[in-house]
């Protein structure tokens, strides 16, 4: 028991509350002080829109502080998202400590949302820098440049995740290569097959750029820089010039040399991925294809790239 009452000011809720946090539930001292900063900061807000307790506390109010955290004013600057997070916490654990212990009849907080983080919008790149970047690996044929083109067609040309292609295999490339010996390929049968996270496979078709790279590395490429291996053969799709299998970081450095010859600063294998789906939404493609193409588990991560163009 207390001598507070429902009534009770304010500024004394909190010191209650930050007792309890401290003896109660052991919070450490750096924690405790940013809760002291946050709930302050909360309560000088509260006065100042006339409420002198948390018993007078409604939902807008708390809902108005947490959108003040995130727009900052003249004495505050705006949190980061960690820092409005914690904040929030620190508000929605007041209230509830106040109903409890009978200093309040209602919880204002509980059902009022943080707001939401705001989404980063991907960065992109448009078909003229992908045509700089592909141009930058040189006119001439030899078995890496080979590799290197195929390996930025499959990044650009297909979405995939930077992991997902150095995991490829050589059986994953569907080309659609005459099967039965009379001249004609089947429509459509150009594809690859993606092992994507939690082992979920998906097939990606390939359009006319990415399948004429990759025929052209098979079987003018490849072959030869597999013969510099030693030792057993591999069955990677893409290889190092030892004849292994490319790594991630080695696939990093074929787009880092290639974007530095181009003069394209900061570009990055998730970019690649990026800029394929903003094409793909340009070009009229469903949020749901999209989606699927590039294996993502949720449809509002899918959402994003609405918000993007490449035009």
């Amino acid at each position: 028991g207390h001598a507070l009452d429902a009534h009770a000011d304010a500024d004394a809720v909190l010191a209650e509350y930050l007792a309890h946090l401290a003896v109660e539930r052991g919070l450490a001292a750096n924690t405790l002080a940013s809760y002291r900063r946050d709930l302050r900061r909360y309560l000088e807000y509260l006065e100042e829109r006339g409420r002198r307790s948390l018993a007078e506390v409604r939902e807008e109010d708390v809902a108005a502080f947490l959108d003040a955290l995130r727009a900052g004013d003249d004495r505050h600057r705006a949190l980061c998202d960690g820092s409005a997070a914690r904040a929030a916490s620190a508000v929605r654990g007041l209230h509830r400590f106040a109903v409890r212990e009978g200093l309040a009849a209602r919880d204002p907080a509980g059902r009022v949302r943080p707001p939401r983080r705001p989404r980063r919008t991907p960065r992109v790149i448009g078909a003229g820098e992908v045509e700089r970047l592909l141009a930058a690996l040189g006119p001439e044929d030899t078995p890496l440049t080979l590799r290197n083109r195929a390996l930025l067609e499959v990044l650009y040309g297909t979405g995939a995740r930077i992991s997902e292609v150095v995991g490829l295999a050589v059986d994953d490339v569907e080309l659609g290569d005459d099967p039965d010996g009379d001249g004609r390929r089947p429509a459509g049968g150009e594809r690859l097959r993606l092992r994507g996270a939690g082992g979920r496979t998906r097939a990606v078709p390939l359009g006319r750029s990415t399948r004429d790279a990759l025929r052209a590395y098979l079987t003018r490429a490849r072959p030869a820089i597999a013969a510099h291996g030693r030792g057993r053969g591999t069955h990677a799709l893409f290889l190092n010039a030892r004849g292994g299998r490319l790594t991630r970081q080695g696939a990093w450095g074929v787009l880092q040399a290639a974007a530095e010859r181009a003069g394209l600063g900061g570009i990055s294998p998730h970019m690649l991925r990026h800029s394929f789906a903003a094409r793909l939404i340009d070009g009229g493609a469903d949020v749901r294809v999209v989606r699927e193409l590039l294996g993502l588990a949720s449809a509002s991560t899918a959402q994003v790239y609405t918000l993007v163009s490449v035009d």
